[in-house]
């Protein structure tokens, strides 16, 4: 495999800009004549929309801006490729982003696509979630599995520690996960029994289903708010950039508070409605113990007809822990067991209502009791 040093950007074919390997290892950007005129930033805080070559840090994405390194697949989509270019005698250890971001070509999550693209040549996958899990299993135990191109094809661009596979349901598209070798075999229905709870908490997601197994109580599955079909009509792709990629910051490090999500989600929406859907899921992720609620976990999408930036449908919620189980994102400072008096005081600071913010919290949590999910 070649290495790449130069790739065109798209966006729904239209041309967003080119990167360029600068020093060796740096992907320094520059927008397209054309994009200037009539696009828009597909970062705001790290690619404003002007006309000159935008140039990366090294850390903490290895040379790439972070809407960039949000199109590669990370956690299982990552293992997945490493494992097909040992399989094709390419040593991944010698791989670039810019190389990695030419195979993801047009199937990354998000709207953003990447020429020149290199392709693996990939049999027609085979839909039995129930061998699907049996081979995802052997692929976390072992170098080895009789189906890895059928796996890479299913889920090679997806982020996330779980493995996973992206398909069609009923003509939507759709993500359904799998049990990691960490989790119980009922990972699956738990994800699902947290889905009906946060909708119930007035927390926006996606259509979710459980998919039926003979060897477990099942899969779940969430419907893709980075796709969307109107009727007969091609797939739109949603441009969408995670807060990791917006702040230039590792999901890795735990190092946000939601005060501060809290502010950048204001000043990029300018929308209270936003602010307050973020804190009823911040309130969820307390009273139900999802403490894997790191920068990847908060995703904001563009809309192109009224040219502004909302919060994406919630995700990725279950029981969970970050590193020494505490909250990935602190709660006012709070990482190890924030409760009511954390939650007002970030509802206080970005100025909600007090009296509302209160209502809420007791409400999540009055739900999330009902529904026994710790």
């Amino acid at each position: 495999m070649n290495k790449v040093s130069k790739l065109k950007v798209y966006y729904e074919g239209r041309t967003v800009g080119t990167m360029a390997l600068y020093k060796n290892i740096l992907a320094a950007f520059e927008y397209d004549k054309e994009w200037l005129v009539d696009g828009f930033s597909i970062s705001p805080l790290s690619l404003p929309l002007e006309q000159k070559v935008f140039i990366p840090k090294a850390d903490p994405f290895d040379g790439l801006f972070g809407v960039f390194a949000d199109s590669l697949p990370d956690g299982w989509g990552r293992l997945l490729v490493d494992r097909l270019m040992a399989k094709n005698r390419i040593n991944p250890f010698e791989i670039g982003n810019m190389n990695r971001l030419a195979i993801v070509a047009n199937s990354g999550m998000g709207a953003l696509t990447y020429e020149p693209d290199y392709h693996f040549e990939l049999p027609e996958p085979e839909l039995d979630l129930d061998k699907i899990a049996i081979e995802c299993a052997n692929v976390l135990k072992t170098d080895y599995s009789d189906n890895l191109d059928e796996l890479f094809r299913l889920g090679g661009s997806s982020g996330g520690a779980r493995p996973k596979i992206l398909t069609t349901y009923n003509s939507e598209d759709w993500i359904i996960k799998f049990p990691s070798s960490q989790d119980s075999k009922d990972i699956g229905e738990q994800e699902y029994r947290y889905s009906l709870c946060a909708k119930e908490c007035g927390i926006h997601m996606e259509e979710t289903k459980l998919f039926p197994s003979k060897i477990c109580a099942g899969y779940f599955g969430t419907k893709r708010f980075d796709r969307k079909r109107f009727g007969d009509e091609k797939v739109n792709k949603i441009h969408m950039i995670s807060a990791s990629g917006l702040l230039e910051t590792s999901h890795r490090l735990p190092n946000l508070d939601y005060n501060i999500l809290m502010k950048l989600t204001l000043e990029l929406t300018k929308d209270y409605t936003q602010i307050e859907a973020l804190y009823r899921l911040m309130c969820f992720n307390v009273f139900a113990h999802n403490r894997d609620d790191h920068s990847k976990n908060f995703t904001y999408i563009y809309d192109e007809r009224s040219a502004t930036w909302r919060l994406s449908p919630a995700y990725d919620l279950t029981y969970s822990s970050s590193i020494g189980g505490e909250h990935a994102t602190t709660i006012n400072g709070n990482g190890v067991d924030p409760g009511m008096k954390n939650l007002i005081a970030v509802a206080d600071n970005i100025g909600i209502n007090l009296s509302k913010a209160k209502e809420i919290a007791q409400m999540v949590e009055t739900c999330v009791k009902k529904y026994g999910l710790v």
